[in-house]
């Protein structure tokens, strides 16, 4: 790389902020916002920075309040596992989380004619961690033998899917692929920061079977294998994951070192934020993501100059009331996965009307971010300035409009308990999740219960392990109402495993047939959307599917933060971006000279 040049890695390597370029993943995070009395706390992010050239050594330690529930990038659905296989992989290319600039990776170079046959040239001289070189073999491993495997649940085919066609993989020679697509797809070049994992190691696995199952917690390391510039060391569950430096790592600085500089990263699993700012506190880990209250502590501990606080604006990510409309029975037991009476009215729009108008989410924001997020109502963060609608239908609190509308379905509070019955007379109740490990998120959730039993209803409100909690949503589907996030993006079509009908995380009704018509609307949008290279026409598809979610509420949005957080003074490199957190390129973070 030139001296002097801005150089980013995938924004999905970074921890703090978990962002993926193909798909969205289950987000346990935390968000904060800004607060007007402690605007000198922080400072704002750069436009522009050079990275310097760094000293080899040291470790940087983080926190995860999870541990990862595997090693496997392809079948990962949540920000524990992709926040270390992130440093552990990479792609044929990578987005500049500042400029938004597509620059190569694992590919030198790509060229198109008509935007539909791609041909890539990868590197020379990049090998795997285990030493071994990489090739176009791998490449097309990736996709037709992982990506496209039917037996493979990924996220990932969902993205790479056009209109219910592959795109036709091939090698050309040892550092050559071509892409053949159906059709134009837009996203297409952005898609490809998808990682790429080695046929050496992993093609047994798939011949075998047992791929979708390989890469668990209780692997040897050394059979982890990426072109990332960690490896995997050593995992301690409950306690700790250790990577070390990829020895074999092909980058190099612009004074012709070879990266990465740290020697190991380290996460130390946590139970809870309290524990982590503890820890941050007393220089225990080198990161911490802060909460609202956090900043006054903080703030007034930053002029011992042992830290700095990094305010990079509205967070991508979201927090929202998800109730479950599974129209399926378990397999085992032939019992439906919701009551019948609760599924009717789960699939009743106005029944989702009433709770997103009973949430307060003025509330929420003073209380719990204490002045620190705004309202949000919509699919695509406001932080999103290439697609956000700002026209989607809202939802102010009002809870006597929430009541009517609960009262128009026939619910009445017919024996004077104070919760509302049915017709039919079951009461208004249901279960309500979510994670333990997020101090905000159970605020939130428990201000929502108030909020919900202020109109009648009675909720059994219950903190789950976040892994615990993806369980139940995407597997067992033994819920009713949980609280959650998604990490979001700039791309849309990047979210299309949560708004196809089809896709692994369309959570609210995971059986791969639409139930409603606004669902092949949507999956229509998205299909049509990938084939319009024009911005303008692409916006006002995306434009129509964020409308049809407002006005449907397949989900029910309640704030939006900003994204703050602290790092440690002994770090170099550190040039936060809200796409790419605290290390926009974690692999020229160093350790300064004391």
């Amino acid at each position: 790389m030139h001296k002097g040049r801005k150089v980013f890695s995938a924004p999905t390597r970074f921890p703090p902020i978990a962002y993926s370029l193909f798909t969205w993943t289950l987000f346990f995070g935390f968000c904060a916002g800004t607060v007007s009395g402690f605007c000198a706390v922080w400072e704002e992010p750069l436009k522009e920075y050079t990275f310097m050239c760094g000293t080899s050594g040291g470790r940087l330690i983080l926190s995860s309040t999870n541990d990862p529930k595997s090693f496997n990038p392809i079948v990962a659905k949540e920000t524990s596992t992709t926040q270390i296989t992130g440093l552990l992989f990479e792609g044929l290319v990578t987005r500049d989380p500042l400029t938004l600039e597509i620059l190569p990776r694992l590919a030198q170079k790509w060229k198109t004619a008509d935007g539909k046959v791609w041909t890539f040239s990868l590197r020379r001289g990049v090998k795997w961690s285990d030493g071994k070189e990489f090739t176009a073999d791998d490449v097309v491993f990736t996709f037709n033998d992982l990506i496209y495997n039917p037996d493979i649940p990924t996220s990932s085919r969902d993205i790479f899917t056009i209109e219910g066609e592959k795109i036709v993989v091939e090698k050309v020679d040892t550092y050559t692929v071509r892409f053949r697509l159906p059709s134009v797809f837009a996203p297409f070049l952005e898609s490809l920061a998808h990682e790429i994992l080695p046929e050496h190691i992993y093609g047994p696995m798939v011949t075998s079977g047992t791929f979708t199952f390989s890469m668990g917690l209780d692997s040897n390391p050394s059979g982890i294998v990426g072109c990332g510039p960690f490896r995997l060391k050593k995992y301690l569950p409950g306690e700790r994951v250790v990577l070390e430096r990829n020895p074999f790592y092909w980058r190099k600085d612009s004074c012709g070192r070879s990266l990465p500089y740290l020697d190991e990263i380290i996460f130390v699993v946590l139970a809870n934020q309290d524990r982590a700012l503890l820890k941050f506190m007393e220089s225990e880990i080198d990161y911490y993501s802060l909460r609202p209250q956090d900043i006054a502590i903080l703030g007034k501990m930053k002029t011992e100059g042992d830290f700095t606080i990094y305010n990079t604006g509205t967070s991508f990510t979201s927090d929202f009331v998800v109730l479950n409309q599974n129209p399926g029975t378990h397999p085992h037991t032939q019992k439906p996965f919701v009551l019948p009476y609760k599924l009717k009215w789960f699939q009743n729009v106005n029944f989702r009307k009433s709770i997103s108008y009973a949430i307060n989410r003025k509330k929420i924001i003073d209380v719990v971010f204490q002045g620190l997020a705004g309202p949000r109502y919509s699919c695509v963060s406001p932080a999103n300035t290439l697609f956000y609608n700002p026209e989607i239908t809202q939802y102010p609190y009002d809870p006597q409009k929430a009541r009517r509308l609960l009262g128009e379905m026939g619910f009445a509070d017919r024996d004077q308990d104070g919760i509302l019955e049915d017709q039919e007379g079951h009461t208004l109740e249901m279960t309500f999740f979510t994670n333990n490990d997020s101090t905000e998120r159970i605020q939130i959730a428990t201000l929502i219960k108030k909020d919900l039993e202020d109109i009648g209803m009675r909720i059994y409100f219950l903190p789950l392990n976040f892994n615990n909690l993806v369980t139940k949503l995407i597997s067992s589907f033994d819920w009713e109402m949980i609280l959650i996030g998604l990490t979001g993006g700039i791309e849309p079509h990047f979210g299309k495993n949560v708004w196809s009908y089809t896709g692994v995380l369309h959570m609210w009704n995971p059986t791969k047939t639409a139930v409603y018509e606004w669902e092949k609307e949507i999956e229509d949008i998205f299909n049509q959307g990938v084939r319009i290279l024009d911005h303008t026409r692409r916006k006002k598809l995306y434009d129509r599917w964020q409308k049809i979610v407002s006005e449907e509420l397949p989900v029910m949005y309640t704030v939006t933060g900003e994204s703050i957080f602290a790092v440690k003074n002994r770090l170099g490199n550190v040039y936060p971006t809200v796409l790419g957190g605290a290390f926009p390129e974690i692999e020229r973070v160093f350790i300064r000279e004391e």
